[in-house]
């Protein structure tokens, strides 16, 4: 009989909750669309294939006619189905392709001399210069390795021209190295890589930038969130509001413990990955610092918005990770977003943690200047003040319902 009288009540209890759950409409939403965004996100974004297609390269031609004929190849090459390996975009020399680079309007480059079509000949060897990425290791390996390869394939096609030449008693020029010049028609084009800056980077100074932002954006979003929600339930909030404080100090007062709690964070983040992990930090530390300021900035207004809709920490929970599991994946903190299908790609550019990161990027490991990130700075702005200035009234409205 005991044991019936304990499961009786264990029912009550479990029916009590689930009915408060229920009434509770927005964490009843929350619970319905996490799993859907679950499957479907992940389902989508992580992509299919070790290939690109439509990768933005820089092409610097200062040759005639064999470079030219070389950028035709590059700018022609084909995936599957027809779809171009790469957007080819004009530069006027190796500086410009570099510069291009630091502002990610490209992600890898081919650089053509004047001299190359007259190099090759003279049964001399050319070179081209191959330029990566290396804020973006994964998309710069597939490009390189393209590009290597299309470059390999041309001179293998003039080395036979040129052979066929010889066959019909085409002999090298007196006074010519018969060595040099066999080896320049068996190799005519040696490519040379290079980089903005001298070494190799790694894996994780590409998702070092990446982890910084998130570790901010979480620790702002939740710790206000709840903030909020906590005084709300342990009832404090109300001392607070019929105090003669204006709600705009309360919510001001609030985001700023929060911000400075995830620049600390953000802070910790970023001496880790100097001193721990090697990460080098290229560009100004005065202007990452700026950027964690603005990418805390365009999550406050969120984060306000989040702790004025959820009545408790739990729906607040389940809300801010709601927002944070897409932003998670989508901001290309941990794979390149050129990787991910054209409509994610397309969300992914709606996000304002996908600018923090790539502006963090450029400065970090590109050596990027204010130039180089003005137009991540002037979204993350925009985005602050929008999302803010919506915020603060409509906090003010469910705080006080």
């Amino acid at each position: 009989m005991r044991y019936f009288q304990i499961l009786s009540d264990l029912w009550q209890i479990a029916w009590k909750d689930l009915l408060e759950f229920a009434r509770d409409r927005v964490r009843l939403v929350t619970f319905v669309i996490m799993p859907i965004f679950m499957m479907v996100l992940t389902g989508f974004i992580f992509p299919s294939q070790n290939s690109v297609k439509n990768v933005p390269i820089g092409v610097a031609n200062q040759d005639g006619d064999i470079g030219g004929q070389l950028v035709g190849v590059v700018s022609g090459l084909e995936l599957s189905q027809g779809n171009k390996a790469f957007d080819v975009k004009n530069y006027s020399d190796l500086e410009a392709i570099k510069d291009g680079i630091r502002k990610q309007e490209i992600n890898g480059g081919i650089f053509v001399p004047a001299d190359f079509s007259q190099l090759i000949g003279a049964n001399k060897q050319a070179e081209v210069t191959v330029v990566e990425d290396q804020a973006n290791p994964q998309i710069s390996a597939i490009t390189s390795q393209a590009l290597l390869q299309v470059v390999d394939n041309f001179g293998q096609k003039i080395a036979s021209q040129k052979i066929n030449a010889i066959l019909v008693n085409q002999s090298p020029a007196a006074g010519q190295d018969t060595t040099s010049v066999v080896s320049a028609i068996i190799v005519p084009i040696q490519t040379k890589m290079e980089g903005l800056f001298s070494g190799q980077t790694n894996y994780f100074e590409f998702v070092a930038p990446g982890i910084m932002a998130m570790v901010v954006m979480t620790a702002v979003l939740t710790g206000l969130a709840a903030s909020v929600s906590r005084e709300r339930e342990q009832g404090t909030l109300d001392g607070i509001l019929i105090s003669p404080i204006s709600r705009l100090a309360i919510i001001l007062g609030k985001a700023t413990s929060q911000s400075i709690r995830g620049l600390a964070q953000g802070a910790i983040v970023l001496l880790l990955a100097v001193f721990l992990f090697g990460v080098t930090i290229n560009g100004s530390i005065l202007l990452v610092a700026l950027l964690l300021l603005l990418g805390i900035f365009s999550f406050v207004g969120l984060g306000i918005l989040v702790s004025a809709a959820a009545a408790e920490q739990e729906t607040a929970t389940q809300l801010l990770f709601m927002f944070q599991f897409p932003m998670l994946f989508l901001s290309g903190a941990f794979f390149p977003i050129q990787q991910m299908p054209k409509i994610m790609q397309n969300i992914a550019h709606l996000l304002p943690l996908t600018y923090a990161i790539e502006a963090l990027r450029k400065v970090i490991i590109l050596g990027g200047g204010i130039s180089s990130v003005r137009t991540e700075l002037i979204i993350l702005v925009v985005f602050g003040t929008v999302t803010l200035s919506v915020a603060v009234p409509v906090f003010r409205r469910l705080i006080t319902r």
